[in-house]
This record gives C-alpha cells, sequence and structure tokens, in this order.
C-alpha cells in the first residue's frame, strides 16, 4: 500500500465537513476576518464555543473576556483558529480508534507545539508558525493508524508512537511514515509548502545546509514533548546538542528557563482534544 491507496481508504481518511472546507477556503482569503467567515464559525455552535473557550484560556491571557466570535478570531489569528479548525474535525471524526490512545496523541501534538513555539520565538522565529505546525506534525498517525492498524500494533511492540526509531520502522515496514502521510494531508488542505517541507524535514533537520532553524526548534519542541515526565539526567544525556548548537540554541534554555509543559499548555490540550 502507498499513501494515495492509503487515503482513498474510506475509514482512514476523515470525510471533511462542508462549513469545514468552506472555512478552511474563507480563512486563505484577504481580508480573513470578515462578516461572512464570521456568520459561517457562528452557526457551529460547537466550533464557536471552542474558539471562545480557547481565547479564554490561561494560554492567551487575555486583558479582558472574550465574549464575540469576531474577538477571539482577532485575537488567535488565522492560522491558530485554521489549525484549530482542522483538529477539531479530526477529532469529531476520529472519535475511537482500537489500540490507539487519542487522548495521549493530542497532548504529545500540543505540547509539541507549546514548546516549538517557545522555541522559535526565544530564537526570533515565527512562534505563531511553529505552534501551528509543532500541532498538526504527527496528524499522519491516526490515518496511518485507521488504516493499517493490525500493521501499526505489530510496530508498537518494539518502537513506541513518540519513539525516536519510530519513523524508520514504519518507512521500513511500509515505505512511508506518519510524517509522510501528515506532509500529503496539509497539502491536499491547502496548508502553506512551508508546512509540508518543514513536516518532513524537521526529523533530520541536519540533513539542509544551511539548516533550517524553524525545523530545528520543532525537533527540539518534538523533542521534549516526547520525554515528558523523565528525569532531568535522561533529559540531559539526550539532549539533541548538534541541533542545538545549530540554530543557537543551548541546552539551558530548554531545561531551565523554558517553563513545564504542563504550564506552557495549561488549558488547551483538554480543550483541543475535547
Amino acid at each position: 500500500m502507498n499513501i494515495d491507496s492509503l487515503l482513498q481508504h474510506a475509514p482512514a481518511l476523515p470525510s471533511m465537513p462542508r462549513l469545514i472546507q468552506d472555512l478552511i477556503v474563507s480563512l486563505d482569503r484577504d481580508p480573513v476576518l470578515t462578516d461572512d467567515l464570521v456568520s459561517r464559525i457562528a452557526t457551529d455552535q460547537a466550533l464557536s464555543a471552542k474558539l471562545l473557550r480557547l481565547a479564554n484560556s490561561k494560554y492567551y491571557e487575555a486583558p479582558r473576556t472574550v465574549g464575540t466570535v469576531d474577538a477571539a478570531l482577532r485575537l488567535l489569528g488565522r492560522m491558530t483558529v485554521r489549525t484549530l479548525v482542522l483538529s477539531t474535525s479530526m477529532t469529531g471524526q476520529f472519535k475511537s480508534l482500537p489500540g490507539f490512545d487519542l487522548k495521549g496523541f493530542w497532548r504529545y501534538s500540543v505540547h509539541t507545539a507549546t514548546a516549538s513555539k517557545y522555541i522559535a520565538t526565544y530564537l526570533g522565529l515565527d512562534g505563531d508558525l511553529a505552534f501551528t505546525i509543532g500541532l498538526m506534525h504527527a496528524v499522519g498517525r491516526p490515518v496511518m493508524h485507521s488504516g493499517l492498524r493490525i500493521e501499526l500494533l505489530r510496530i508498537d511492540e518494539s518502537e513506541p508512537m513518540t519513539g525516536p526509531n519510530r519513523i524508520a520502522a514504519e518507512r521500513a515496514a511500509f515505505g512511508f511514515s506518519y510524517e509522510d502521510v501528515g506532509a500529503e494531508l496539509v497539502s491536499r488542505w491547502n496548508f502553506p509548502p512551508q508546512f509540508r517541507a518543514a513536516i518532513v524535514g524537521m526529523a533530520v533537520p541536519l540533513h539542509l545546509v544551511p539548516v533550517d532553524r524553524l525545523q530545528g526548534a520543532l525537533h527540539i519542541g518534538c523533542w521534549r514533548a516526547r520525554l515528558n515526565g523523565e528525569e532531568r539526567r535522561e533529559l540531559e544525556s539526550s539532549w539533541p546538542a548538534a541541533i542545538g548548537q545549530a540554530i543557537g540554541l543551548k541546552q539551558a534554555v530548554v531545561l531551565d528557563a523554558m517553563p513545564p509543559l504542563a504550564d506552557l499548555s495549561a488549558g488547551l490540550d483538554d480543550l483541543i482534544a475535547a
């Protein structure tokens, strides 16, 4: 099976509701924050409520209560709204995947997103872009699990989903990995080309000369999310020193200055996965 076959397999790829498709198109237009966009979101009570909850979450620390969809859109920005729309659609379609921890998957994704944003912002890069790519980088995982569940369960026994050798194990078994599937999905969903390049390249950022600093930041964000809960000595011993040096990031920034992931993503993981 190749990626096209996987994505053509009905259970593997959630059907995108028309409202979601229309919103994606609307979010690509300029100006973005139009009355039409607000009215489209307002027709979906669940999505409206989620936008307002996100805008009022501890993560955004709005100076006052955000009470309207229009105000939430302006606070969150185009890329975050688009990500929330897509993640809402994905989680709505994948309510249950036997053998797949959806709650854990989204928590890992959110932790990657918030860690990547912190690192990117520290490096003077686009933190919001890093957040959105970090959140969506593993979107191919539930899709692959839906279409290749039995085969992936065998891989799970030797290499966990967030393991450092997971991509290599999947490519050895299928000829592609969840990152390849995710890159294809964001292309089909009309995300900017930078998303596809980052999702594929963030696992091996040193392959580019010069190194893409955003991909390096995303790599370290993934590393930190993957090892969440590990003791300090494990973090120190596995620190990706070559990548940190290449992008100008010291270990102390991530291990000492950066807040714990639970604080950094307060309110976000359960909100997006809900």
